[in-house]
């Protein structure tokens, strides 16, 4: 099938990836490719702040898809894509209609799953009731000791921290005594993916707020008071919070592992095929976290780019993690290289601007479309934590490179 001109690249997902894919796509290409996003949702949610709805110190910002998709210069289908074939170049959505491409991008994310029985997950905004009530209880004297799990299976731990150091603040603004409130996580060490020293800051800091750890341990349940470990003796917690699993999209078509995640190359094409690409959580690489998922777009787009002879530079994926940890105190801002082992830790800020999701195009984008850059309180600015840390994206399979 010959190339049309435009380009037509079909992209499947309306998050960050997608979002971060179509910016660049136009930014580089411009005029050479005609972008199609195609998605179930109408609304993009910038996710990140969920962990500071249930505490009112930030808010979760929606807006509707379809108009960031064209003030992104590209065009939007509603649609589930169901499989795709690669040789045809063509997607089938539900309801067997079929969509062309001359380049298909995969930026759907992951689906969370339970990962720890009984306990309550947090994946997301849906589940702010749920903790907000939990935090209610606690104020009211019906707990007496919170357990927040980082699970084996979790890819990105650092809104579990952002969940423990938040109640327990939340706690002492009420004048809630006598509540424990432990992070149980599978971890050697607290965030060791940012580094050593970075992990030491934020174990002081977990200390200064009374806020106990227990690493190296992978829970597994929470049932009537007793949070049950992998080999270990159970631990008492009237209550327990944990981060989700995540399993891929296994799309009919793309080659995928035994979870559902996409195997890719530093430049986002998909292995064993021509012109198919992925990015974000879909791929197998962790951790799975928005700043990275746009670094993976950013890839992907100039990849492309210079295959249409666009006047662009390539960017090969050489991923760069950078967190902002919400804790309610004063502010830390931790840098770590996982190549070197340095890290450095400062209260002043390393870089500028603090972004919850850092992405080249898409962070100045949402700012001016959402207000993105207003979205935290000023409480909760003070309590941020800005973390960067390089990563190997050839060693993407365990906690050493995350």
């Amino acid at each position: 099938m010959e190339a049309r001109t435009p380009f037509h690249v079909v992209i499947a997902g309306g998050g960050v990836a997608a979002l971060e894919t179509a910016l660049a796509l136009r930014t580089l290409a411009g005029d050479l490719v005609q972008v199609e996003l195609v998605a179930p949702e109408d609304e993009f949610t910038y996710r990140p702040l969920a962990v500071a709805e249930p505490f009112r110190v930030g808010e979760v910002r929606r807006f509707p898809l379809e108009r960031l998709v064209a003030a992104a210069g590209a065009s939007f289908r509603r649609g589930v894509v169901g499989r795709i074939d690669p040789e045809q170049k063509t997607v089938t959505l539900e309801g067997d209609r079929t969509v062309d491409f001359d380049a298909f991008v995969l930026a759907v994310g992951a689906q969370p799953r339970d990962a720890v029985v009984g306990a309550l997950t947090f994946r997301g905004p849906r589940d702010g009731p749920a903790l907000a009530a939990l935090l209610e209880r606690a104020a009211t004297g019906h707990l007496q000791r919170i357990a927040f799990v980082v699970p084996a299976e979790a890819s990105w731990p650092l809104p579990l921290y952002e969940l423990a150091l938040l109640t327990a603040e939340n706690l002492t603004d009420r004048g809630t005594r006598g509540v424990e409130v432990m992070i149980v996580t599978a971890e050697e060490r607290p965030l060791a993916l940012f580094g050593n020293e970075a992990s030491d800051a934020i174990q002081e800091l977990l200390e200064l707020r009374g806020v106990q750890v227990v690493t190296g341990v992978a829970a597994t349940a929470w049932q009537d008071g007793l949070l049950t470990v992998a080999g270990g003796a159970a631990i008492d917690a009237d209550a327990a919070v944990s981060l989700p699993q995540l399993l891929g999209p296994a799309l009919e078509g793309i080659p995928h592992d035994g979870a559902g995640f996409v195997p890719t190359d530093v430049e986002g094409r998909v292995a064993g095929t021509t012109d198919v690409y992925a990015a974000g959580d879909a791929t197998q690489f962790r951790p799975k976290q928005g700043g990275l998922a746009a670094q993976q777009a950013d890839a992907v787009a100039a990849a492309i780019a210079i295959d249409l002879g666009a006047d662009a530079e390539p960017m090969p994926f050489r991923p760069v993690l950078r967190g902002l940890l919400l804790t309610g105190l004063t502010p830390r801002y931790l840098r770590g290289d996982s190549a070197s082992g340095s890290s450095l830790v400062d209260t002043e800020p390393l870089w500028w601007p603090p972004a919850k999701i850092v992405g080249r195009y898409l962070a100045p984008f949402l700012a001016t479309q959402l207000g993105a850059g207003a979205t935290l309180s000023e409480a909760a600015r003070s309590s941020a934590v800005e973390i960067e840390v390089e990563l190997d994206p050839r060693a993407s399979g365990s906690w050493s490179a995350v």
